[in-house]
């Protein structure tokens, strides 16, 4: 199975919440308050670093990290089958090779039909047939 199958092509997530639902209003409200709580923090470590505690310095830039990853997952809530990642598209085989991808598939063939014990001759595999 390719892992890009049942990706949707980019751009065409279909939200799974309405906007305006009971659910994306709770989800909307919790990053409200998230990123208020980081902005709080924010100001809070910024005066206590520029007084001098040199550790508030890192929490000065932790705090608007975790507001953009606070905006992140709220996006990844409301659209939860978006991904930027393509579908891979089949190179054509070169015609010098296509005797022998018919071969390969014959001997896949042949051995899938000995595995099941039927002896039977299964049809040849198409370029996009999974071999198990």
């Amino acid at each position: 199975m390719s892992d890009a199958e049942g990706v949707p092509e980019k751009g065409k997530a279909k939200p799974v919440l309405s906007l305006t639902s009971a659910a994306a209003m709770k989800t909307h409200l919790t990053l409200v308050v998230g990123l208020g709580l980081c902005a709080g923090a924010f100001i809070v470590e910024l005066g206590r670093a520029q007084s001098g505690n040199s550790l508030s310095w890192a929490y000065v830039f932790e705090w608007p990290l975790l507001a953009l990853f606070a905006i992140y997952m709220w996006w990844k809530l409301l659209h939860p089958g978006f991904t930027m990642r393509r579908r891979r598209e089949h190179k054509p085989i070169a015609p010098e090779y296509e005797g022998m991808l018919r071969a390969w598939q014959g001997e896949v063939n042949k051995l899938e039909s000995d595995r099941r014990g039927n002896g039977a001759e299964n049809p040849p595999l198409s370029r996009d047939d999974p071999v198990q």
